[in-house]
């Protein structure tokens, strides 16, 4: 059974909320269950987490390298800010898929670049809660494969 760390970066505790023509109408909440409902299926073992502060989210990167078999990560706005989350999750070892609820490439200059994209095993954005369910079944695929 995979051991996933899920973080989930700033400001995605106000989803559902929080301009619903990008991010959707549904919650961090129904997220969390459906993300919650699928690791029951692929008999996965989840911690999720939601960090407003960068330093927060490097810790929780770190502690994970104890127990973890992957991360699944939505920095949010750090993706395109954090020197110190891409060096924790390339520090880390851990494979780790990067997802994002709306499609950042399609988004303002500045959201196109992701500093995580380059540490990450791979990247999901623009499908909406299928981002982070996709992202699970990646990160579940990827503990397999490094155990075969």
């Amino acid at each position: 059974m995979p051991n996933i760390l899920v973080i989930h970066g700033p400001n995605l505790q106000l989803l559902g909320r929080r301009e619903p023509e990008t991010y959707g109408t549904m919650t961090l909440d129904a997220i969390n269950q459906q993300l919650e409902n699928l690791a029951r299926e692929l008999d996965a073992h989840l911690r999720i987490e939601q960090h407003n502060s960068e330093g927060g989210i490097v810790s929780l990167i770190a502690e994970a390298m104890d127990w973890a078999d992957a991360i699944l990560i939505n920095p949010a706005a750090y993706t395109h800010t954090s020197v110190a989350i891409r060096d924790a999750v390339a520090a880390s070892g851990l494979p780790a898929v990067e997802v994002h609820l709306s499609n950042i490439h399609k988004r303002e200059e500045f959201r196109r670049h992701s500093f995580i994209a380059g540490v990450a095993s791979g990247q999901i954005c623009g499908f909406g809660v299928q981002s982070y369910l996709l992202g699970l079944r990646a990160a579940c695929n990827l503990c397999s494969s490094s155990h075969s």
